[in-house]
């Protein structure tokens, strides 16, 4: 009995609990019926209202009623301004009503403003009408156009005669003319101001922003009003925009060891930002790396050298004396011919820094500066092509790139084993040895890096021209010859563009060795035509601006020969010969160097003791190989 009365009980409370779920259901769709009624209203009347205000405000404005449709467009415009924040998108319409109220008015007002401008129109009385009746719609953006025009005229793009025009017919509207009398009282100080003004904006499309600044600095502390007002929003403008770009270059000039420009564009970033951190930590470590610097008088030391013996026991192997191995250099002799010239107080200078080539029918000669104590000195690697004539001195084979984006040379040891290493060429010996004395290189100068086009570019051929003498070359020293299809040709060229801008980027410059490795005072004019097309063509593009010259055998070309003349249209200006001695002279247009050759050959037969000790440079090349780097190897074993 008792079970039976459990179930009435719970069937009983069941029934109420599905009474109360229907009720709660039905109140809840009442209310969503009743928000979506509401919403549907709220909707309904803001569109009706649109479709109302907007023709009343076009039919306004047809008729001349200017009031009328200003205040519609106040109606509107009072509302959104006295819109709660945080609540504006409940007025997006009153929003998008007002806007569209405005750009009516403004193309009516840019039609005006276009006429005035370009045909001289004075405004009919129409037009005077619309632009006072409208009020704070058309004020505003006349008074921003007449601020344009002004600033047009200080930036020299509008005539004075013009402005004036404008400016008289402007004076008209009732609520600009408060704006329109102080701007023509300027007129003939904005004229005063345009040169300083234009000269500012001049330096800063040049990119140019320390000139660009400092020239408005000059222009904020003449002038006052109208000039002074846009010359503080431009510094404020420019100075935005140069901060980032100014600094990374400065911090990359750091990178790449040119101390000197690095503290020069700092020291002008620290007077624009004196309180900048970042620029005044970057700043520190540029002048903790530069000293006072002098401008030099006296001669200009220039020595070459070739690729280096990077294998010596493959030299020593297959290369003895009078092979041509004496005419190159191990790299511990050219680690030592470093150390020497170092000890003696010599610095590596830009062969370019002596010279103005901005002027492509002169050169203008410049004083050469470097560090107070120091003897300038300009080193050049000779064509370093990479022949495979010179695989037998031990010699490497190309150029690579590291992990780290470092220029190292490989070669192939006496094992078989191919060797990569910084230490096996001089371009990698030469800047670790600059990273550990910073001051062997004003400015982060390196050398000069000569290229002809016979046989390859940095070891890679880069052009079918190259391949029939790349194959005879491999032929002659019994080695297997490959074919070279065009993508392995254009993925040559790709790599040698790799190298090259990273030697740029490292303070290495590039000349021509010609493209055949010509005797050049030998060669008719037809013979140089040829061979100089070929390098432009072929091995210029690939090296980016090159001006230099650096003739084979020292068989220079006279500056005022034709000859000369046609390469020096072709924009080369500096050219090196040879001469144990230092020697430099300006031309018609040219600058010549001699070169003097450095190899065990030379330091045996001339007296270099100017410049190091010939003893402590063969004996370094006679002591046991060292390998001061890790190198990487295809082999088992590392070197």
């Amino acid at each position: 009995m008792k079970r039976i009365e459990d179930s009435i009980f719970d069937n009983y409370e069941k029934k109420a609990e599905d009474g109360r779920k229907h009720t709660i259901a039905a109140v809840v769709c009442a209310a969503a019926l009743l928000l979506s009624v509401i919403v549907f209203v709220y909707i309904g009347n803001i569109k009706s209202r649109r479709d109302v205000v907007m023709p009343e405000f076009n039919a306004a404005l047809e008729d001349g009623d200017y009031d009328k449709a200003l205040m519609l467009y106040r109606d509107v415009h009072d509302e959104v301004v006295s819109a709660d924040p945080g609540h504006e998108d409940e007025y997006s319409e009153q929003i998008e009503i007002m806007d569209e109220m405005e750009t009516i008015v403004a193309n009516r007002l840019v039609r005006i403003e276009d006429q005035i401008r370009t045909s001289r129109y004075q405004p009919s009385g129409e037009d005077l009408r619309f632009m006072n009746g409208l009020g704070e719609l058309t004020s505003s953006q006349i008074s921003e156009w007449l601020y344009s025009i002004s600033e047009e005229f200080l930036l020299g793009t509008i005539e004075k005669p013009d402005v004036v025009f404008i400016f008289e017919q402007m004076s008209a509207v009732n609520n600009v003319s408060v704006l329109v009398t102080p701007l023509l009282k300027e007129i003939e100080t904005i004229e005063v101001a345009r040169g300083d003004v234009q000269s500012a904006e001049r330096a800063f499309s040049s990119g140019d922003y320390i000139l660009s600044v400092q020239l408005y600095t000059g222009v904020i502390d003449q002038y006052t009003g109208f000039v002074y007002d846009f010359s503080i929003n431009r510094v404020a403008e420019i100075r935005e925009i140069m901060y980032e770009p100014m600094i990374e270059e400065g911090e990359h000039m750091l990178e790449t060891l040119r101390y000197y420009s690095a503290e020069q564009i700092l020291s002008d970033l620290a007077v624009i930002f004196p309180d900048d951190d970042r620029i005044n930590a970057d700043l520190l470590e540029a002048t903790a790396n530069t000293s006072p610097t002098v401008t030099y008088n006296g001669t200009v030391e220039v020595i070459c050298i070739r690729q280096l013996i990077a294998d010596r026991e493959t030299a020593d192997n297959s290369s003895p004396i009078g092979s041509g191995r004496e005419l190159y250099l191990t790299g511990d002799e050219f680690t030592a011919l470093l150390q020497e010239l170092y000890s003696n107080d010599y610095v590596l200078v830009d062969p370019e820094a002596l010279v103005d080539m901005s002027d492509p029918t002169f050169l203008i000669e410049c004083p050469l500066v470097v560090p107070e104590g120091k003897k300038p000195l300009i080193l050049v690697i000779e064509n370093l092509d990479y022949s495979a004539r010179t695989y037998s001195l031990g010699t490497c084979r190309r150029l690579v790139l590291n992990d780290r984006g470092e220029v190292c040379g490989e070669y192939v040891n006496s094992d078989g084993q191919t060797v990569t290493s910084r230490n096996a060429e001089a371009i990698g010996i030469l800047d670790a040895f600059v990273e550990e004395h910073h001051d062997f290189s004003y400015n982060g100068s390196k050398g000069v890096i000569s290229i002809c086009g016979y046989e390859s570019c940095f070891g890679y051929i880069v052009s079918e021209d190259e391949v029939d003498d790349r194959t005879a070359a491999l032929s002659s020293m019994g080695l297997p010859m490959g074919g070279y299809s065009e993508t392995e040709i254009t993925a040559g060229m790709n790599t040698v563009r790799e190298i090259a801008t990273a030697l740029t980027d490292n303070g290495w410059k590039f000349a021509s060795s010609t493209y055949g490795n010509i005797n050049a005072y030998e060669s008719d004019m037809e013979t140089i035509q040829s061979d100089t097309s070929k390098w432009l063509e072929q091995i210029a593009p690939l090296l980016g601006d090159v001006h230099m010259i650096v003739y084979p055998g020292g068989n220079y070309i006279n500056g005022t020969d034709p000859r000369a003349e046609y390469l020096k249209s072709n924009g080369f200006r500096i050219f090196f010969g040879i001469g144990p001695l230092p020697y430099y002279t300006y031309g018609s247009n040219y600058l010549y160097y001699d070169r003097a050759i450095i190899n065990e050959s030379t330091i045996s037969s001339y007296d270099y003791s100017r410049l190091f000790n010939a003893s402590a440079v063969l004996s370094a090349g006679a002591s046991t190989p060292s390998e001061t780097e890790p190198s990487t190897t295809t082999g088992e074993t590392e070197e």
